[in-house]
């Protein structure tokens, strides 16, 4: 079984690590390891992200001690099967004004980057950075690009890139380091529906070029 570190981040929360390589079966044990303690007393929050989980708890009613020992229980459980998660498509215009350099840096046509990008079926290992943004896996190795060496002031929400060996798209416009290979009208986060966020951990997607 794969060690898990317990950290205590202040006097309220608890981040439990993984250590590299990311994979989708240890992504899986977090989101097993966070239903679990959904159940656990004093538990307030529970924030998954990449290889770890960090867990807010009320003081009050439990201490950190306590949590360690029922992350511990809940870890040394063994992995449960999980039902596929719900397949989004999400059309995509790839005409981003970093496609060129990926190429270039890919050995690759523009259009293969495109086909390789669209081919796979992702999955969503958590949300972060900003609302709605899902960090996916899947991405093929022969299009890992590292991330801009200066990053954008200003990069419009919708936008699809590439940063390392990841994917995903910026619900937000923001400042941004990713490598922009397309974009998507689809939105991503709305504020006023329920749930706020189009994609959720577990989730699969698929892009379709447009």
């Amino acid at each position: 079984m794969t060690a898990l570190t317990i950290q205590p981040l202040g006097e309220a929360a608890l981040c439990c690590t993984l250590p590299a390589p990311l994979s989708l079966a240890q992504q899986q044990r977090v989101w097993q390891l966070a239903e679990g303690l959904a159940g656990v007393a004093g538990v307030q929050g529970l924030i998954p992200g990449m290889n770890n989980l960090t867990l807010t708890f009320d003081p009050l009613r439990t201490g950190a001690a306590a949590l360690a020992d029922a992350v511990r229980a809940l870890w040394a459980q063994p992995a449960q099967p999980r039902p596929a998660g719900r397949l989004v498509e999400i059309p995509v215009t790839y005409d981003g004004p970093d496609l060129a350099e990926v190429a270039a840096h890919c050995g690759l046509a523009p259009g293969e980057v495109v086909r390789r990008h669209a081919e796979p079926e992702y999955v969503v290992y958590f949300i972060g950075f900003q609302p709605g943004f899902a960090y996916l896996g899947g991405l093929d190795a022969s299009l890992h690009t590292p991330r801009r060496a200066e990053p954008r002031v200003a990069v419009p929400a919708g936008s699809v890139g590439i940063g390392g060996a990841q994917t995903g798209i910026y619900p937000l416009a923001t400042p941004g380091g990713w490598q922009l290979i397309g974009r998507t009208a689809l939105p991503l986060f709305d504020p006023q529906a329920a749930p706020p966020t189009l994609l959720a951990p577990g989730d699969r997607v698929r892009f379709v070029p447009t």
